[in-house]
């Protein structure tokens, strides 16, 4: 179930609850991915972003990060649904410092503005899904909610199709966005033609047996 963009009440917290908090969470953890609180009060922590991402994007080769204008060492395609990745970050990090970091790694040259963070957690024998504020600190949910996913995981989307800020995309982006409709389009079409011609033929078959001089 997916909600409305939410924005966490984000709860002060004293150096020594912080502490208390760290030390509960790091007990339960599994994976090693513990937090760690330093002199200044600033924590820093693991947190896992899983990719559900419906339209393609596009990525950098080595030789072409850091310039501006598209290159023909950029590619475009679609990302396999359900990539998880992880991020090590601090408890000062936004969502949209979390988004920037999170393309950065994967060498992707869309817009930041593109995409949008989610959390989805367990409320009442229900999932729920929801946009976070670009404000919001992730590193917070999770250490409030603990290292279990299942009570809390984040999401990275693209914005909604009414929420798409389509000034963020390139030419060469939304050229190569159509060439990649006009493929699933012609493929689409190929295999519509494929199956009718498999039916035709068997009905001409069918016909030349009804017909042949018994």
């Amino acid at each position: 179930k997916d909600v409305q963009k939410e924005r966490e009440p984000h709860v002060y917290l004293s150096k020594e609850e912080v502490k208390e908090k760290i030390q509960s969470y790091n007990s339960s953890v599994t994976d090693k991915l513990k937090m760690t609180l330093n002199a200044n009060g600033i924590y820093t922590g693991f947190i896992k972003v899983q990719m559900e991402l419906c339209r393609p994007i596009t990525v950098q080769s080595s030789q072409s990060q850091g310039r501006c204008a598209p290159s023909s060492q950029e590619t475009a395609f679609y990302l396999p649904d359900g990539c998880v990745n992880t991020l090590h970050i601090s408890s000062t990090n936004t969502v949209r410092e979390v988004i920037e970091a999170l393309l950065k790694k994967f060498f992707v040259a869309d817009n930041p503005a593109k995409f949008a963070l989610y959390k989805r957690c367990h409320k009442e024998d229900q999932v729920y899904t929801c946009k976070l504020s670009d404000r919001e600190h992730p590193l917070y949910l999770r250490l409030v909610a603990g290292p279990q996913t299942e009570m809390l995981s984040f999401v990275l989307r693209e914005h909604e199709t009414g929420e798409v800020m389509w000034e963020a995309f390139s030419i060469p982006e939304l050229q190569n966005f159509l060439r990649i409709l006009d493929k699933e389009e012609n493929d689409q079409l190929q295999i519509l033609k494929n199956r009718y011609a498999t039916y035709r033929g068997k009905l001409e078959e069918a016909l030349r047996g009804v017909l042949k001089p018994g």
